[in-house]
């Protein structure tokens, strides 16, 4: 069984959201892009390590139940990925605003599978506003 490898990216990521196409995009800066996997609503992107450094969420809002407005507003923000025996898990927590107030949403703890070859791998990147 192949070692799995760690990533701490604390501090070193940034958040975007399209509004008009509904895609959240969580990317850890400064990591040489190698590869995307596309896991129908959710493409990742993965280094030239094997780590999984960026996350495109497709209709984010209806995923996460949460008002495109409101994803406009993330402040800070939590991404985990973990690649295991070709199973990729990413969990995403994050703090925006509703009505001027600060309020935590944890998105899924989102599981796909993959045919693409990749390594063993968890990443954690937080960034706090």
């Amino acid at each position: 069984m192949e070692k799995i490898k760690h990533l701490d990216a604390k501090g070193k990521g940034q958040v975007d959201y399209d509004y008009k196409n509904d895609i959240l995009f969580f990317k850890i800066k400064g990591r040489e892009y190698m590869k995307s996997i596309d896991l129908d609503d959710v493409v990742v992107d993965v280094d030239k390590e094997g780590f999984i450094t960026a996350a495109q969420i497709f209709d984010a809002s209806k995923l996460f139940k949460i008002d495109k407005k409101v994803l406009m507003t993330i402040r800070s923000w939590q991404f985990e990925a973990k690649a295991e025996n070709n199973v990729i898990s990413l969990n995403i927590t994050f703090e925006m605003l509703r009505r001027n107030k600060v309020i935590v949403e944890k998105g899924q703890n989102l599981i796909r599978e993959t045919t693409s070859s990749l390594g063993n791998s968890e990443v954690m990147c937080k960034v706090i506003a």
